[in-house]
Order: C-alpha cells, then sequence, then structure tokens
C-alpha cells in the first residue's frame, strides 16, 4: 500500500467531542469514537498548543542551547529554544521571538525544516522545527523563567549527548536528528 492510500475502512470514525478542562495551554477532551474494530467509546485527548523550535547553527558548527533543570520529570538536559506560537503569529516569527527571549540571541533568517505531531496518539500538538545558520548577541535573556545555562554546543559531540539522555524534549531531539541525518544523506544545513 502507497502513503496516498487512505482506505475508509481503515479510518476511525469521529461522533464528536466535548472539553471535560480548558486553559490557555492545555485542554483535555473526551472524543466519541469508532475505530475499524466497531468497538464504540470515548477516548481522552490531550489538546496543546502549536510549538515551534529553533536551531541556530553557527560558522564554528555549533548549535545554540539550553542546559536547564524540567521539574516534571525531575530532570536537567540541553533544549532547542522553542514555545508557543502566539494566534496569528508566523511560526518562523515565533522561533526568532523564543531564540531572543531564551537565549539573548537574535537569530539569522529562519527556514522551515518540518513539522510533527510529538504523541499522536493522544496528544495533539503540532510542532515545527526552524533551522538557521548565524545569529547575533543582542542582549540577556528576557524569559528568566526558561532562561538556563546558555551555549554553543558543537555538533559533533550532540549524538553523544543525545545516546546519553541528555537531550530533553522532543521538538529538540527531532530538530538535531533532522540535521544529524541530513549530513549522512550528504544534505546538511
Amino acid at each position: 500500500m502507497s502513503s496516498d492510500e487512505r482506505p475508509e475502512e481503515l479510518r476511525t470514525k469521529v461522533f464528536g467531542e466535548r472539553t471535560i478542562y480548558d486553559n490557555p495551554w492545555v485542554r483535555l477532551t473526551l472524543v466519541d469514537i469508532e475505530p475499524p474494530d466497531g468497538n464504540r467509546f470515548e477516548y481522552h485527548v490531550v489538546r496543546l498548543q502549536r510549538v515551534a523550535v529553533a536551531l541556530v547553527l553557527n560558522d564554528a558548527d555549533e548549535v545554540l542551547m539550553m542546559w536547564r533543570h524540567r521539574f516534571v520529570d525531575d530532570s536537567w538536559g540541553w533544549e532547542l529554544p522553542g514555545g508557543i506560537v502566539e494566534k496569528d503569529e508566523d511560526g518562523a516569527v515565533a522561533a526568532a521571538r523564543e531564540v531572543r527571549e531564551e537565549t539573548g540571541w537574535q537569530p539569522a533568517p529562519l527556514k522551515h525544516a518540518l513539522s510533527f505531531q510529538p504523541m499522536v496518539g493522544m496528544v495533539d500538538t503540532p510542532h515545527e522545527i526552524y533551522v538557521g545558520r548565524g545569529a547575533e548577541l543582542v542582549g540577556e535573556p528576557t524569559d528568566l523563567e526558561e532562561a538556563a545555562r546558555i551555549g554553543w554546543v558543537p555538533m559533533s559531540e550532540v549524538f553523544g549527548l543525545i545516546s546519553r539522555g541528555e537531550v530533553l524534549g522532543s521538538g529538540s531531539l527531532v530538530g538535531l536528528l533532522y540535521i544529524l541525518a541530513q549530513r549522512g544523506q550528504g544534505t546538511a544545513s
């Protein structure tokens, strides 16, 4: 079967959705569905905001990252700058804004590389990765909640960081692995 085929008999039928919790960052819904097996039931779906992540490289082949603590799972690790895309905001503009706010660097123009859903089976949160080469230090981070230890990490060390579990979040992982895969294909940014 080719990837462009979408057989109706394999489509899950959706009969409706009701919100059971909602705030500006997260909405929890119950969706009335019937999968292809014919067993109809309500399914929990978490709906989050659209997210833009920036992967900024410099001329020394280093990537701009932040070393920080995440309280949710009590972990420390490296992340790419990124955050929620505001209503009616362009994704590349949001990614550049997040770089400035979180690191104090103004990136060169960012280009869309790819989009993905990090947990498509139960969470709806569109993620977009933007890549750029070059940045200028314009000041201190303005988002002190997000600011952490900021550094330019050599791309030659990135696979090791990933292998040791030192890269947090799907946006950071997907963006970095995308660049590493491009390089393996001879199409590096």
